[in-house]
């Protein structure tokens, strides 16, 4: 896939989180209605000094801009663990993608070790 297709793919989920955001009024009255004028960076910190900062959208909207942010840097596709190259089907499913499966399955497994401890 060539930059410019990922760019897209990506920008089309921003606009699709976007209206997500838009449909629910927890965010609208966080956030406010000018959200739409915000820039993603902008948005992430308006909506992290929330309660909404525990909500999927909000952990979809950080996905998201970590994506932008390998694409800028080249390194779209890389897994942010051990560096390899992140399955096709992988991204093909989920363009935000962080993590290779051998890396997300020890994420997965290590995160829910942590839950136990800290509950």
């Amino acid at each position: 896939m060539s930059t410019t297709h990922i760019r897209h793919e990506l920008s089309e989920l921003e606009a699709n989180l976007r209206k997500e955001i838009g449909a629910l009024p927890p965010f609208l009255e966080a956030i406010g209605e000018h959200y739409a004028s915000l820039s993603l960076a902008e948005l992430i910190d308006k909506l992290a000094q929330t309660p909404l900062a525990d909500h999927p959208l909000f952990c979809q909207l950080n996905k998201l801009d970590a994506a932008f942010c390998q694409l800028d840097l080249g390194l779209y596709g890389l897994c942010s663990d051990c560096e390899a190259e992140i399955e096709t089907e992988r991204l093909s499913q989920d363009p935000t993608e962080q993590r290779c499966a051998s890396c997300a399955e020890h994420y997965q497994h290590e995160h829910r070790h942590e839950l136990r401890l800290t509950h």
